[in-house]
C-alpha cells in the first residue's frame, strides 16, 4: 500500500480561528460587566466557531486518506478476485494430480498386499518345511538313539555275562588245590574289570563277614535272610554303569545254604 497524504491546505482555517478568537475577544471587551445572556452566548459561539475552524481540516484529512486507503484496498481486492481464474485452475491441476497420485497409491497397496501375501504363503511353505524336516531329523535321531540304547543294553549284558563267568572261573580256581592257577586268574579277573571300568562298568564286590544289607546286597530267591544276618560269601559280582546301579551283589548268608555254581552263574541281572 502507498502512503498518500492529503493536499488540504491548513492555513484558511487557522485564519477563521484567529478570526474567531478575535470577534469572541471583541465581544467580550465591549460587552455589558456582567456579561448579558445573548454576548456570553455570541462569546462561545464565536469559541466553538473557532474550535471548530481548527479541528475542521485535520478531520478532513483524515477522512481523505481513510478513503483512498479503502480505494486502495479495494484496489487490491479486485486485483486478487481477478486472479480466481487462475487460482481455479491451479486448485483443478492440483485436484487431477491429487486424484491420478491416489490412484496410483490405491495400485502401490494392491502390489504391496499381494506381495505381502505371496511372502506370506512362501514363508508358510517354509515354515512348514522346516518342521517336517526337523520331525524327520528328530525322528531319525530317536531311531538312532533307540539302536545305540538297545546296543549299549546288549553289549552291557554280554560284558556282565562275561564277567560273571570270569568271576565263577576264579572262584573255582580259588577252591581248587592250586594256589598259582588261583592267582593267575585272579589277575585275569582283575584285567578284565581295569577293562570293562574305562567304559563306565564298576564291578562291586562284598566281603566275607560283613552284614547283610537288603539295599546294598541280594540272596537268591531260595533264601530268606533273617535279621543280623552275616555274609559267608559272593556268589556273584555287582556292577554299576556310569554311577547307575544295574545289579546288587548275590552273596551267600552264614545261616542258609551255599548255592552251587550254576546258581551263582544264573544270578539276576537288573535292567540297565
Amino acid at each position: 500500500m502507498t502512503d498518500t497524504k492529503s493536499t488540504l491546505p491548513v492555513w484558511p482555517f487557522l485564519v477563521a480561528d484567529v478570526l474567531f478568537l478575535g470577534l469572541a475577544y471583541r465581544i467580550d471587551s465591549l460587552a455589558h460587566r456582567p456579561l448579558l445572556w445573548w454576548e456570553g452566548l455570541l462569546v462561545v459561539a464565536c469559541g466553538a466557531a473557532a474550535a471548530g475552524s481548527f479541528m475542521l481540516p485535520f478531520l478532513r484529512r483524515h477522512n481523505n486518506e481513510e478513503a483512498l486507503n479503502q480505494a486502495q484496498l479495494l484496489a487490491q481486492a479486485t486485483s486478487q478476485i481477478q486472479n480466481l481464474d487462475h487460482l481455479a485452475a491451479l486448485v483443478t491441476g492440483a485436484t487431477n494430480q491429487w486424484r491420478e497420485y491416489q490412484q496410483e497409491a490405491t495400485q502401490t497397496a494392491l502390489t504391496a498386499k499381494g506381495v505381502a501375501e505371496t511372502m506370506a504363503a512362501e514363508a508358510k511353505a517354509f515354515t512348514e518345511f522346516i518342521q517336517r524336516a526337523n520331525d524327520m531329523e528328530k525322528a531319525h535321531l530317536r531311531l538312532e538313539a533307540d539302536k545305540l540304547r538297545r546296543a549299549e543294553t546288549e553289549w552291557l549284558h554280554i560284558v556282565v555275562h562275561i564277567l560273571d563267568h570270569v568271576f565263577l572261573l576264579f572262584q573255582a580256581a580259588r577252591r581248587s588245590s592250586q594256589p598259582g592257577l588261583a592267582d593267575q586268574i585272579g589277575m585275569f579277573q582283575n584285567s578284565c574289570r581295569d577293562a570293562a571300568r574305562r567304559v563306565g562298568l564298576v564291578p562291586t564286590t562284598v566281603e566275607p563277614g560283613a552284614s547283610f544289607d537288603p539295599k546294598l546286597h541280594q540272596v537268591p530267591d531260595s533264601v530268606t535272610p533273617g535279621e543280623n544276618a552275616i555274609i559267608a560269601d559272593m556268589l556273584a559280582t555287582g556292577f554299576t554303569f556310569q554311577g547307575q546301579l544295574i545289579r546288587r551283589p548275590l552273596v551267600a548268608l552264614q545261616d542258609g545254604p551255599a548255592p552251587s555254581g550254576e546258581a551263582a552263574a544264573v544270578a539276576p541281572e537288573a535292567e540297565a
